[in-house]
């Protein structure tokens, strides 16, 4: 019997991607001898998204979708993909094209290798602007120094899973899941392919800087509370510096020398006020998180599927 191969792929106002690429892993599949699922979720496009899948589907049942009530959010998206996936193995990547489903052959040899996980690592390419390349290293610079993970610059969210993989990854019930972050976290035998993206085929990126940034925080916050630790040492740090003031506080009192600067010392004060809102908002960013997963809401919400 043929093994199911389950390909997951997240899609936020992709209407125009979503053929050619249906299209471009059709033409992989065709030498391989493996069943094939496609797994669509509709993350509340906005767009034709939704009518270009249901027409797919209509034609081709191996095309199916599952559509959700509102935008979650990438990284909901694919969890819900994953968690629906029946495949003996699953593989996840983007709608846009810059995952070459070429590569999928690799992926599943190294499968068939022994290999449970096995991920993509994108070289720069030189169509690549200097903006998304800082950007990117600072990312993952951030995620490495602040977490207790260590993700190699340019990991993707373009891998394959083993179903026992996804067995155990589907029991995870974090509110703001760092998918990256988990699935280096959960260990197994883990192969890396290194990979060239394509160009976008249509559309502008939704990962702006602001939301990497965002995505750096949730990563961080996830799994490691060294913010935490950090703040604790700046607290230590700027209480040492202020003992310094003291020999010239007695200096100025035995010699009666009157104590000048009230600008400096306004300075003072809204530096270390500042200072101390700082660590406020990391501990109130852990506090939130508590909050919002003692509340126990879904990670998403399926208004439609094709699936069972």
């Amino acid at each position: 019997m043929k093994k199911l191969i389950s390909i997951v792929i997240p899609a936020f106002n992709e209407s125009e991607n979503i053929k050619p690429l249906v299209e471009r892993i059709s033409e992989v599949f065709k030498n391989l001898y493996y069943n094939y699922e496609l797994i669509f979720v509709n993350d509340g496009s906005s767009d034709d998204t939704q009518k270009v899948l249901m027409t797919l589907n209509q034609v081709n049942p191996k095309i199916n979708y599952i559509e959700l009530s509102r935008n979650f959010g990438h990284q909901n998206a694919l969890k819900a993909g994953l968690d629906m996936a029946n495949g003996d193995c699953v593989i996840s990547m983007d709608c846009d094209l810059q995952h070459p489903p070429e590569l999928i052959p690799q992926f599943l040899e190294k499968w068939e290798d022994g290999y449970e996980i096995v991920y993509s690592v994108r070289r720069d390419s030189d169509s690549l602007t200097g903006f998304k390349r800082n950007t990117s290293k600072i990312f993952y610079s951030v995620i490495n120094t602040m977490s207790d993970i260590n993700l190699e610059a340019g990991t993707a969210d373009f891998r394959l899973l083993d179903k026992k993989v996804i067995s155990v990854f589907s029991n995870f019930s974090e509110s703001e899941p760092f998918i990256r972050g988990l699935i280096k976290w959960l260990g197994f035998k883990q192969y890396a392919i290194e990979y060239t993206p394509g160009d976008r085929y249509s559309g502008k990126s939704h990962y702006t800087f602001k939301k990497m940034m965002g995505l750096a925080l949730q990563g961080i916050t996830s799994f490691s509370i060294k913010p935490l630790h950090t703040a604790v040492y700046l607290g230590f740090l700027f209480s040492v510096l202020s003992l310094l003031y003291i020999p010239y506080v007695v200096y100025s009192f035995y010699s009666g020398t009157e104590i000048h600067g009230w600008a400096s010392m306004i300075m003072t004060v809204v530096f270390f006020g500042g200072l101390q809102l700082i660590i406020l908002g990391i501990i109130g960013i852990y506090i939130g998180k508590l909050f919002i997963q003692a509340k126990r809401r879904p990670n998403y919400i399926i208004r439609n599927t094709t699936l069972n």
